[in-house]
């Protein structure tokens, strides 16, 4: 009897021990592990191996859970016909697969999904160890079985998965609002383009630079932004930028004579179509806060600058230099009633135009 009793627990354990490694190993979270294996200790290094390479690991797991089923119910059935004669074995089978459907997968399943984390990290430098045990038998699986499953490896998370935890974050208090908006205009960057960013041509700023300080003292002064555009002859001969800061000191110093191109700096050119996470990228690597946009044709289109970038992610940023939020809404509004005026100066010519054609038809 004590035969029999030895082996029921040999096989419920080992089936158990099974069932709750891979329920643990597939529940775990893989950012989770990832995060755990920058802290390099050797569980969560073998761990994050075993998640890049769940295969091998598995199959050693079902091999190994086929052996305590499959052998350990042969044996235990073999102990029990002779310690119970073949009139109890019936009961005895049916007792003993009631006893594995509760103790070797009901509950070591919930047990492992519940403990993920704990549970993964103790076993993933054993199951590292048995994979390369069973090497052999993990490798006759793997060619049987490979023609049938393409290992597509997955993404470990998306876009849409980041929102939506960033939204549960917030309603379960982990994140602040603040924080949880931000996060969700980071991902705007990618969707929005420097035409729906800049400044309009319409609403620019310039000065030319074969003017002295002198001449362009009234502009300087009045212009309401930091750095200024300098042209040549048009708007869409853009040679440069300059601070308005460093203008106004060559003033106070007494350099009133001094041409303007003479302290502007170097601009960078961009097309329309670039998206604002490269333009972000592209300020920060050349230490730049400024660039003109231009359009198909080669022109001007307007100005954005490091600041437009940013406030994607933090929204409008307005100091107290700041006379006008938003010159996007301003310039759409000029664009409407000039459309406006040349509607109406349209119709003008129109009616004009069919006044004379009826007087020329009187006699």
């Amino acid at each position: 009897m004590l035969n029999l009793i030895i082996a029921v627990f040999v096989l419920i354990l080992g089936s158990a021990l099974c069932s709750c490694t891979e329920t643990a190993l597939l529940s775990v979270s893989p950012i989770r592990v990832r995060q755990l294996a920058e802290l390099k200790k050797p569980a969560a290094i073998a761990l994050l191996e075993i998640r890049e390479n769940m295969n091998r690991p598995i199959a050693t797991i079902v091999i190994l859970n086929n052996v305590f089923n499959i052998i350990g119910s042969i044996i235990t059935g073999s102990i029990a016909s002779q310690v119970l004669g073949d009139g109890l074995l019936g009961l005895f089978s049916g007792i003993l697969t009631f006893l594995i459907i509760i103790f070797a997968e009901i509950i070591p399943k919930t047990l492992g999904e519940i403990y993920s984390e704990q549970v993964a990290l103790l076993i993933a430098i054993p199951i590292k160890g048995l994979s390369i045990v069973f090497t052999p038998l993990v490798w006759i699986m793997e060619s049987i079985t490979a023609p049938l499953v393409k290992a597509n490896k997955k993404p470990t998370t998306n876009e849409a998965e980041i929102k939506l935890l960033t939204n549960i974050g917030q309603q379960e208090g982990i994140i602040e609002s603040d924080e949880a908006e931000m996060i969700q205009r980071v991902f705007r960057l990618n969707d929005v383009t420097a035409s729906d960013l800049m400044t309009p041509q319409i609403m620019l700023t310039y000065i030319r630079g074969n003017l002295t300080l002198a001449e362009a003292k009234a502009d300087i002064i009045a212009s309401q932004h930091t750095r200024i555009i300098v042209i040549d002859e048009s708007i869409d001969q853009v040679m440069g930028f300059a601070l308005k800061q460093s203008l106004l000191t060559a003033m106070v110093e007494g350099s009133s004579e001094q041409k303007i191109s003479a302290l502007m700096r170097k601009v960078r050119f961009v097309p329309e179509s670039i998206r604002a996470d490269k333009l972000l990228k592209n300020f920060i690597e050349s230490h730049e806060h400024l660039a003109v946009v231009v359009d198909e044709y080669g022109c001007v289109a307007g100005v954005i600058t490091l600041e437009d970038v940013l406030e994607v992610i933090t929204g409008e940023i307005v100091d107290e230099t700041d006379k006008t939020v938003d010159l996007q809404e301003i310039a759409r509004k000029k664009r409407e009633k000039m459309l406006q005026s040349i509607n109406t100066l349209h119709s003008q010519s129109k009616s004009d135009d069919s006044g004379i054609k009826i007087a020329n038809t009187n006699p």
